[in-house]
């Protein structure tokens, strides 16, 4: 299989420790592989260099680096027969964690390796003319986004402090949000619309969700104190965020998001100006990803065979 490896040397353990730029060459002799690595030397570039060796016939196109990365290059490669795959480089790395691909570089290389994973496809998300892959969101998610991209050192620790110093800062925002079936009026202090069931570091603010059952799930937390804010984080890691009274959670295809004034958003972490409303969309079984043949997340799964339900979708509190 024809591969091109792109390689983003500012992605956080790049950045820290570029180990990787000898090691995949030496991958790729050792494993004799029909491959080609290139690098990233702008913000855009990898989408740009993910379409030109798709149209140099790649058949696999691998991003070697954060979210950041993931996105840009699953843009090029979504809706095309060519197939992604990801060695995660980043802090989160949640979609990563979703599919069950290791978030250890050397592991997840070992991957590409003729019959150690499978390929399966997956729904991707578009809002605003912006493509996503796990998540996106505004308020108080959009504003951790902003500043996190600001940091030099990134991880679990830095987005919680990054994340105390937001919550101090931040104000509510009234938003009219229009599902199919639902419209809810509410003050926000968070909204994200997923893909995957989490943010990254299994964090899963959407328990149960899945990338290939052809929706998106909405949610929206209301306003809540200190204290609140401190359960609701710790319900990220223990398990039914969605369950909380301070959580909307809705299921669907495609929503509109409509707040006072334009404002920023971010998509898998990459924050940008938007207007006041917001079209989310899903674009069902859209990219072909190599995920691992025994990813837990794929248990008792085939291609053909999709539920479209899980028990959150029916659990939708106003």
């Amino acid at each position: 299989m024809k591969t091109c490896f792109i390689f983003n040397p500012c992605s956080g353990k790049n950045r820290r420790d570029p180990w990787l730029a000898t090691a995949i060459p030496a991958f790729i002799e050792r494993h004799r592989l029909d491959a080609t690595l290139v690098f990233t030397e702008a913000p855009g570039h990898a989408t740009a260099l993910a379409r030109l060796a798709i149209a140099e016939g790649c058949e696999r196109i691998v991003a070697v680096g954060g979210d950041g990365t993931l996105n840009e290059v699953a843009q090029a490669v979504a809706g095309t027969s060519a197939v992604f795959a990801l060695v995660p480089c980043g802090s989160g790395n949640g979609l990563a964690l979703h599919l069950g691909i290791p978030v250890n570089p050397s592991r997840a290389l070992e991957l590409l390796v003729a019959g150690r994973s499978h390929v399966r496809t997956i729904d991707t998300g578009e809002v605003a003319g912006k493509s996503f892959f796990n998540a996106m969101g505004l308020g108080f998610d959009a504003e951790i986004s902003r500043r996190f991209n600001q940091l030099t050192r990134r991880g679990l620790p830095a987005y919680f402090r990054t994340g105390i110093a937001a919550f101090r800062d931040h104000k509510p925002e009234q938003v009219t949000i229009i599902s199919e079936t639902r419209r809810v009026e509410m003050e926000t202090f968070l909204l994200a619309v997923t893909n995957s069931d989490q943010y990254g570091n299994n964090a899963r603010i959407a328990p149960g969700a899945r990338v290939d059952d052809g929706q998106l799930d909405l949610i929206a937390v209301r306003p809540t104190g200190l204290l609140g804010a401190v359960a609701l984080a710790a319900r990220l890691f223990s398990g039914g965020f969605d369950l909380s009274k301070n959580v909307v959670r809705l299921g669907g295809k495609r929503f509109v998001i409509q707040r006072n004034a334009p404002g920023i958003f971010h998509t898998d972490g990459e924050t940008h100006e938007g207007p006041a409303r917001l079209e989310v969309v899903v674009r069902p079984a859209n990219l072909r990803v190599s995920v691992p043949a025994q990813a837990p997340g794929w248990k008792n799964r085939s291609s053909g065979s999709i539920n479209h339900e899980h028990p959150h979708h029916q659990m939708e509190t106003v």
